[in-house]
């Protein structure tokens, strides 16, 4: 693996629920800085929504400048099918892109029947996505380096 201050990740953040996304941001950021990662070297994207996510998701991989991209959103389930066709959608495309480009691409696009839980997804320190997300780009970036 390339030392930490050379590492280059992209996150491409879904805006709908932005203040959940902010802290999973905040979260991640200070995470991806704690392993020695500089900010300058962390790219953040918004786009309106998670179904946007996989298009930025595309066109960042396809510069073959970023290591790894991080995916975050917050869909909640409303009482149409459309919560579906979006988490779905936003999911399969993200792990595509990963696989096609060879790229890790960490999904925390969060599909929840509460918002609630997206909120404390976002802000607690224990189960927090964000920073888990940071530490799953770094663990699977490890793991590629050794093999």
């Amino acid at each position: 693996m390339k030392p930490a201050n050379e590492l280059k990740i992209a996150i491409v953040s879904g805006a709908f629920w932005e203040e959940i996304v902010n802290n999973l941001e905040k979260n991640c950021v200070a995470t991806l800085e704690k392993k020695g990662i500089k900010k300058e070297n962390i790219k953040i994207v918004s786009v309106p929504g998670s179904f946007e996510i996989p298009l930025l998701v595309k066109k960042l991989a396809k510069q073959g400048v970023y290591d790894a991209i991080i995916t975050f959103g917050a869909i909640h389930k409303g009482k149409t099918y459309h919560f579906e066709l979006i988490a779905n959608e936003c999911a399969r495309a993200c792990m595509t892109l990963s696989v096609e480009f060879e790229i890790p691409v960490i999904f925390e696009v969060l599909a929840v029947y509460n918002i609630q839980d997206a909120y404390d997804r976002s802000t607690q320190i224990k189960d927090n996505r964000g920073i888990e997300a940071a530490e799953a780009a770094w663990k699977t970036l490890e793991t590629i380096a050794k093999i």
